[in-house]
């Protein structure tokens, strides 16, 4: 049987991430990561967050992170590098590893390396950038299974992520049912409105019949 939890990582894996940044907007919480983009626009992904959080190397150095193998098929391996631009912390023997696991995509508030494996192998990774430098004696593994910053949004373990041509939002577990019902809500009424016009309605008579300026407006503005 398909629990709740499962039933709305398919619900939000339906959804394209504007519908649900909408969503997010209108109930106030902010789940948009800034400029974390695919590294490949036909990327898409829908999964629950499993995170590790990267803080400075020490002396003697910790590691990067051998963790790969702890991470449940389904999950998104959400990885806060502090934004860093300058070292990365995903690169190509993890991408194949996550793909083979099943793993649903990786979210790093960083950079990648090896673009190459994964824009061949469909398997998602977002990120702010990609270059080739390694994270190894610069960065270490602080923690994992702790709550993490991606493009100024706070990802806890277990909250939904989703990914596309956009970039990446993130859903609150304790928020997602009205997030995915308000972002469903959207959808269905801007399918009205194309529907409409492509009947030969104006454009403005169509997003007032089905009152698409209050889709977004924000509960109690």
């Amino acid at each position: 049987m398909t629990s709740p939890q499962d039933a709305n990582v398919a619900r939000a894996a339906k959804l394209d991430t504007a519908t649900l940044s909408d969503a997010l907007d209108k109930l106030g919480i902010a789940g948009q990561c800034y400029k974390i983009k695919p590294r490949d626009g036909g990327f898409r992904m829908a999964g629950r967050a499993w995170t590790l959080l990267y803080g400075p190397s020490g002396k003697p150095s910790g590691t990067v992170g051998d963790y790969i193998d702890d991470v449940p098929p389904g999950s998104v391996i959400v990885l806060d590098n502090g934004g860093r631009e300058n070292a990365t912390v995903w690169g190509d023997i993890l991408t194949e590893i996550a793909h083979r696991r099943g793993i649903a995509g990786t979210v790093i508030d960083g950079i990648c390396r090896d673009t190459h494996l994964c824009t061949s192998l469909g398997y998602p990774v977002f990120s702010k950038d990609h270059w080739m430098r390694t994270g190894k004696d610069r960065v270490q593994v602080e923690a994992t299974g702790v709550p993490v910053n991606i493009g100024d949004a706070r990802v806890a373990p277990g909250d939904i992520l989703k990914g596309d041509a956009d970039g990446v939002i993130v859903i609150p577990k304790e928020h997602e049912e009205e997030v995915l019902k308000v972002a469903e809500s959207i959808e269905e009424a801007e399918e009205r409105i194309r529907q409409a016009v492509r009947g030969g309605m104006r454009l403005d008579e169509a997003r007032k019949q089905m009152k698409y300026h209050q889709l977004q407006t924000r509960e109690g503005a």
